[in-house]
């Protein structure tokens, strides 16, 4: 049961984490051609508020798979990713530090990243987990 949770979890996670990178990819270049459209900003008000709906699908996925994984360094790994994905995504949108545009880039990979090397090293099943849990 543990097994098919994590890997529906970190199955979740690296579609939402590929997702987000392809919105956070696609986003400049719609705000780009949106003066060329003659359309207003709340024509893509929709658009900027996908940042969290995926931090939200990003958020169950992490905690299935944190809960689930019996590699300590993936659970902190995934908590720290995500919690850099979301102070990334807020400043973005609050302005509280001048940070780089990439600076959503890493977090999201690192989820994409750690969601993929839960799913396949660390979904075993019994004993054979516990002995190998660093």
């Amino acid at each position: 049961m543990i097994h098919k949770l994590t890997k529906k979890s970190d199955s979740l996670g690296v579609m939402a984490g590929g997702l987000c990178l392809v919105h956070c990819i696609v986003t400049p270049l719609l705000f780009l051609i949106q003066p060329m459209a003659n359309s207003s900003d709340d024509a893509f008000s929709w658009w900027k508020s996908m940042d969290y709906i995926f931090l939200l699908i990003s958020l169950i996925a992490v905690f299935n798979s944190a809960k689930s994984t019996p590699k300590a360094w993936v659970k902190i790994g995934l908590w720290t990713a995500w919690l850099a994905l979301t102070a990334a995504v807020i400043n973005e949108k609050l302005a509280y530090f001048e940070w780089t545009e990439f600076a959503v880039y890493i977090p999201a990979l690192s989820l994409v990243v750690l969601h993929i090397y839960n799913s396949r090293y660390c979904t075993c099943g019994g004993a054979a987990c516990q002995s190998n849990t660093k």
